[in-house]
């Protein structure tokens, strides 16, 4: 029997993954955790602006996303954070070794529309094209999976369980 997961959903803004951090959470039966709470407010002041967050001003967000995600080592849980970059997603590993990731993937057609008709949130879509810029996708040495984004949130959460699943299957490198 394995523990439960801490998952960290991942991706572009307009993916979803407060929607579907959330519904994983639930069905998963462990706290969900909102990586926007984590960003200090100049941060968000800096992207409501319309301007990229550098690496500095990521650092302190992520180690205290990978604080949360080490407090619930072997009890599970699921996080949001974009975790863009290979450099992010390893300082989340160093911080809490066993988390996985979802890295929920889309159409950029798709996703800009839905940043769009997003209302209420700091992130503008037009921080979109960098934030694309900036993605490299998993690789094969993470441990996490990848899910389309294009059909409706339940069904992109059974899948996202499905191979979630999958992974306790197959032993974890390194």
């Amino acid at each position: 029997m394995h523990a439960p997961h801490v998952v960290v959903v991942m991706g572009v803004s307009g993916t979803g993954k407060s929607t579907i951090g959330r519904s994983l959470a639930a069905l998963l039966g462990v706290p969900y955790a909102e990586a926007d709470d984590f960003h200090p407010p100049r941060n968000i002041a800096k992207m409501s602006a319309g301007t990229p967050l550098d690496d500095a001003d990521r650092a302190p967000w992520l180690d205290a996303i990978g604080a949360w995600a080490q407090g619930r080592a072997g009890q599970g849980g699921v996080v949001s954070c974009s975790a863009l970059k290979r450099a992010y997603r390893d300082r989340l590993r160093a911080a809490a070794p066993g988390i996985v990731f979802l890295h929920l993937t889309g159409d950029r057609a798709l996703i800009a529309e839905r940043l769009s008709s997003r209302k209420g949130h700091f992130m503008p879509g037009a921080l979109l094209d960098s934030q694309f810029a900036d993605l490299e996708p998993l690789q094969d040495d993470e441990r996490g999976v990848a899910v389309d984004v294009t059909p409706q949130p339940a069904v992109i959460t059974q899948r996202a369980i499905e191979e979630i699943a999958r992974l306790d299957e197959v032993p974890p490198t390194t």
